[in-house]
């Protein structure tokens, strides 16, 4: 019996991608050795020179996305970065000091990894779209879960098509506070964190092979 469910999961699966390709549906997957995403944190405060800026980067990412074509408006797509895996770089300072904010932003006053684990935006629609010079501009409609909140939020990305893989670059402004979280702050507030930062992507995705697709891993 469960060789035969199993069969009729992958007839199925395999049914439901022969009618996505035939509707010009195309999944790709992220390739997280060419993806990079990094969170902008900027110091304020009236002894701000004696803070610092911090650049925070995901070690651990993944994603798919469902490419519709030529309405590029019906495509979708899931995006999710472990928080542990989120790594302060700052550039320029010392590792005690990177070593403290890192454990900082994953503890309990801040992202919280332990109870949230995840950070993760599923998309919606797409608002609008233009193409100028093989860069189609999107506006993704979805859905951020971060640090236990979710928020309807609204992302500008840059798509081209690379040697087959998919490219999409875009920033997106957040509030600390609309999270549920509190910016930290040192010396009374003379030094602290803006409420306001900014994440940044490169994605690359690449399309997946009908092998790959039918695969349980790839179908979770």
């Amino acid at each position: 019996m469960k060789k035969i469910a199993a069969t009729l999961l992958v007839v199925l699966v395999s049914g439901v991608l022969c009618r996505a390709r035939s509707g010009n549906l195309t999944p790709y997957t992220l390739d997280r050795k060419q993806s990079k995403l990094e969170i902008h944190v900027y110091r304020e405060g009236f002894l701000k020179a004696f803070g610092h800026d911090h650049v925070i980067s995901a070690t651990e990412l993944s994603g798919q996305m469902q490419l519709a074509q030529p309405n590029v408006a019906e495509s979708s797509v899931t995006f999710v970065a472990a928080t542990s895996s989120l790594v302060v770089v700052d550039p320029g300072e010392a590792e005690k000091d990177r070593n403290e904010v890192q454990s900082t932003m994953l503890g309990d006053k801040v992202l919280d990894a332990a109870r949230y684990p995840q950070i993760q935006f599923t998309s919606s629609g797409v608002r609008s779209v233009t193409q100028k010079e093989g860069v189609t501009e999107l506006k993704i409609e979805g859905t951020l879960w971060l640090h236990g909140v979710e928020k309807r939020v609204t992302v500008p990305v840059q798509l081209r098509m690379i040697g087959g893989n998919l490219t999409a670059d875009g920033e997106l402004p957040l509030f600390q506070s609309n999270y549920g979280i509190a910016p930290i702050k040192v010396g009374g507030g003379a030094v602290r964190v803006k409420d306001k930062l900014k994440i940044s992507f490169h994605i690359v995705a690449e399309p997946l092979s009908e092998s790959e697709e039918i695969t349980p891993r790839n179908r979770r």
